[in-house]
């Protein structure tokens, strides 16, 4: 029998739109497209780096709740409605990805709100935290 379980932020898109940031498949945690928003205050800074900071922290957030790490991330997809926004935030993504190497696509499409600049979303397995094949 499959064990499912939807995890929530608080964000008031998910009630709105009607979905969850992440759900957890069995050993497979699967986290919805994550913006820059602060959902605490619902806020988002103009600052591209800074969102894909505040997405970083969103993700980390789910994936605790979901019991994974970054170190669990098998899959990462950039969203960014305009493509010279990427390079600046290189140094963030790497912190963060540099020693667990998911593989990575990045796209330039619209977003949901002009606002957003960067959306982040990851796909883990729970218990994989490990880099091998180096």
């Amino acid at each position: 029998m499959t064990r499912r379980q939807a995890i929530l932020s608080g964000s008031v898109f998910e009630e709105r739109i009607g979905y969850a940031r992440a759900v957890v498949d069995e050993d497979r945690v699967h986290v919805s497209g994550t913006t820059g928003f602060d959902y605490a205050t619902m806020t988002i800074s103009e600052d591209v780096v800074e969102q894909a900071e505040q997405c970083l922290r969103n993700i980390g957030d789910a994936l605790g709740k979901a019991g994974c790490s970054f170190a669990d991330v098998v899959r990462v997809r950039y969203l960014l409605p305009d493509r010279a926004d990427f390079e600046p935030c290189w140094p963030v993504l790497r912190a963060c990805f540099g020693e667990v190497r998911p593989a990575a696509t990045m796209l330039v499409c619209g977003l949901a709100d002009p606002r957003m600049k960067i959306e982040i979303e990851v796909d883990a397995r729970r218990g994989s935290g490990g880099v091998t094949g180096r």
